[in-house]
């Protein structure tokens, strides 16, 4: 038989050529675009006037890991407290450049507010809900104009939920007009496309420079997603924010914002995410930025946190422990990320195993840095530890818990920082 070389393909293809943006507050920059990593991104849902509480959340939302972090500025009085929500911020230590929202009355508030306009890192403008007619164009000037008397960069982010409604009309004629008409479908696709695209090139026009233009066009479906992203990518090169609009709630917005997102990050598309969900009541909100980060590692586009690697269960593992210490390891190591990711740079590439069953627990468990192979159904009371590869102790009792975690915390200390990089 001849030999047959199997094509290895291993991991996403290169990102596309987008312009270099950049996002910053003080002394904290995000870089966007331009082969830079992928930006994760959340919003507020509080009433943004009520500036502790706005404060509060945003604090919560960076903590988590959310890179930028967008406001809401929909009235004058929200658009007065945003100098306030970024003073305490600055009080707590919290150096996330705020995105400003704006609809409607942006151009305004803008205009009437300077203080807000000032303290916004980036300001979100949606062209569908600018204006009307002569008002539109305008109006949308005016908010470009802040823009650049104050140096800021502007998404312009076209939702098919308000699109403008006169390009609408527009395409739609010329659509009439074709030998073959397009689909209902093809003609919103292109409203979007060309909402977006010629909105970026009018802010040129009126003097934002075009590495500060980030382009967006969300829909709430997934094939709709990722047919709009693979044409706006295919025609422009400014840097691109993704989100499935109004993804839904609980495993069915995580579900659909991975699959659409998944594919156009696969394909080299996407700069900067968000993973619209709803949260559960009393949810809470920095679910979202955890989905958004859990996205990007597991497809090895980038790390934020030690990965734990757990079985799913069987009728081996009738016992609960390894899901209970599963569960431990895992919410330890994200609340430890915040002081790890200074102290102890390097360790949110750490893999972490905690396997229920003698079946593929010790192989698991060995290709792990760290990793622990419970007793299943009828095995011995006996839980080996392997440490790279090798194994290091046999665990036994019940703090069995308690020890791994000492184990995992040791060899943090011993493998990354400085102190390791000294060794």
């Amino acid at each position: 038989m001849s030999s047959v070389k199997f094509p290895i393909v291993s991991g996403p293809l290169a990102r596309r050529n987008s312009r270099h943006s950049a996002i910053s507050y003080g002394k904290r920059r995000v870089a966007v675009g331009g082969g830079a990593p992928v930006v994760v991104q959340s919003m507020t849902n509080t009433d943004t006037a009520d500036v502790i509480a706005t404060a509060i959340q945003v604090k919560e939302l960076a903590v988590a890991g959310s890179e930028l972090v967008r406001i809401t500025v929909n009235n004058p009085e929200a658009a007065a407290a945003v100098p306030a929500i970024r003073e305490q911020l600055d009080r707590m230590g919290i150096d996330v450049p705020l995105v400003g929202d704006f609809h409607y009355n942006g151009h305004k508030l803008l205009n009437d507010y300077p203080e807000c306009a000032k303290a916004l890192s980036k300001y979100r403008i949606n062209p569908g809900n600018v204006g009307q007619g002569a008002k539109r164009d305008m109006q949308f000037v005016q908010m470009i104009e802040a823009a650049c008397k104050y140096d800021k960069p502007v998404r312009i982010g076209v939702n098919w939920g308000s699109l403008d409604q006169t390009l609408l009309a527009r395409i739609m004629d010329e659509n009439a007009q074709r030998s073959t008409p397009w689909s209902a479908q093809a003609v919103m696709y292109e409203a979007l496309v060309m909402s977006a695209i010629e909105n970026a090139q009018r802010a040129e026009e009126v003097g934002l420079a075009g590495d500060r233009i980030v382009l967006s066009c969300k829909v709430s479906g997934v094939q709709d997603l990722i047919a709009v992203y693979r044409e706006l990518a295919r025609r422009c090169d400014y840097p691109l924010h993704l989100g499935l609009t109004e993804a839904g709630m609980g495993s069915k917005g995580i579900v659909a914002s991975t699959a659409a997102l998944s594919v156009l990050l696969q394909e080299g598309i996407g700069d900067t995410i968000r993973i619209s969900l709803t949260p559960e009541p009393g949810g809470d909100r920095t679910r979202e930025v955890l989905v958004a980060q859990e996205i990007l590692q597991t497809m090895g586009l980038r790390k934020f946190a030690p990965m734990v690697i757990a079985c799913p269960g069987c009728g081996r593992t009738t016992s609960t422990v390894f899901q209970e210490l599963a569960d431990r390891i895992q919410t330890y190591l994200r609340d430890q990320m915040p002081v790890w990711k200074v102290q102890y740079p390097g360790v949110e590439s750490m893999n972490v195993a905690v396997m229920g069953c003698i079946v593929n627990g010790p192989g698991e468990s060995k290709h792990a840095n760290i990793g622990i192979s419970l007793p299943g159904t009828g095995e011995s009371p006996a839980a080996p530890v392997f440490v790279d590869g090798e194994k290091t102790i046999t665990l036994r009792g019940d703090r069995i818990a308690e020890e791994f975690q000492a184990i995992v915390l040791d060899y943090v200390k011993s493998h990354y920082g400085k102190q390791a990089a000294l060794m």
